[in-house]
């Protein structure tokens, strides 16, 4: 089928995959964690539009270019741990008013600041997902084993196993943003509390920032 092999093993393969803690994982647990359950989601969706932004870049070839490129792939890495360490220092300085209230008076502008913040959340999840050269490596490197060399549209399957990759993850990090939120809920609600759960996520971007930058190619 679209000249994929063993598609039963692949999904099997990219659930477990999944499963394993990275960069991603820990960008949505923090979102989570500090900003709530919505937040979790958008920051869910921005992630895994990434993960298909690198399906068509692997389908189109450009993916090898940092496999082949050294100087490709540390400029990448440099703006996706430039930018980590960016939104980690945001947090750390913002002084916004905490997300959650009790004031039914505030709820007209609390809604209209929403579709902003949240939306700012999706696109960080989305260049914090692309701009990891790991993530493009992998795709190049994993995605061929299960192709059939002599298949030829191998675009297509590409294009269906990162499909299938990105929807596998997108049911895993849901159910962890969902958990993430539900548990920190009740800490939420108290505004010191808020801050400083922000305060500690804005440390964790910070700290995958630097960890992108110093891991080797």
């Amino acid at each position: 089928m679209f000249g994929i092999e063993n598609y039963l093993g692949f999904i099997a393969a990219a659930i477990l995959l999944n499963l394993t803690p990275g960069s991603d994982t820990m960008y949505i647990i923090t979102r989570s964690v500090s900003q709530g359950q919505k937040a979790g989601f958008y920051s869910v969706l921005g992630v895994t539009s990434g993960a298909l932004i690198h399906t068509l870049l692997a389908a189109l070839g450009l993916s090898v270019l940092l496999a082949n490129s050294p100087i490709a792939f540390m400029i990448v890495k440099y703006i996706g741990a430039s930018y980590l360490c960016y939104l980690g220092f945001k947090m750390l300085t913002s002084k916004q008013a905490p997300l959650i209230t009790n004031n039914v008076q505030d709820h007209k502008n609390i809604a209209t600041m929403k579709p902003f913040n949240y939306w700012q959340i999706y696109k960080q999840g989305v260049l914090t997902n692309t701009f990891n050269p790991k993530v493009a490596l992998f795709f190049v490197a994993f995605f061929p084993q299960f192709i059939d060399p002599s298949y030829a549209h191998s675009m297509l399957s590409f294009l269906v196993l990162g499909l299938t990759f990105a929807t596998t993850g997108f049911i895993w990090c849901l159910s962890l943003a969902l958990l993430a939120a539900r548990f920190s809920t009740r800490l939420r609600e108290n505004p010191s509390i808020e801050t400083m759960l922000n305060r500690i996520s804005g440390m964790v971007f910070i700290g995958l920032g630097i960890k992108l930058l110093t891991e080797k190619s």
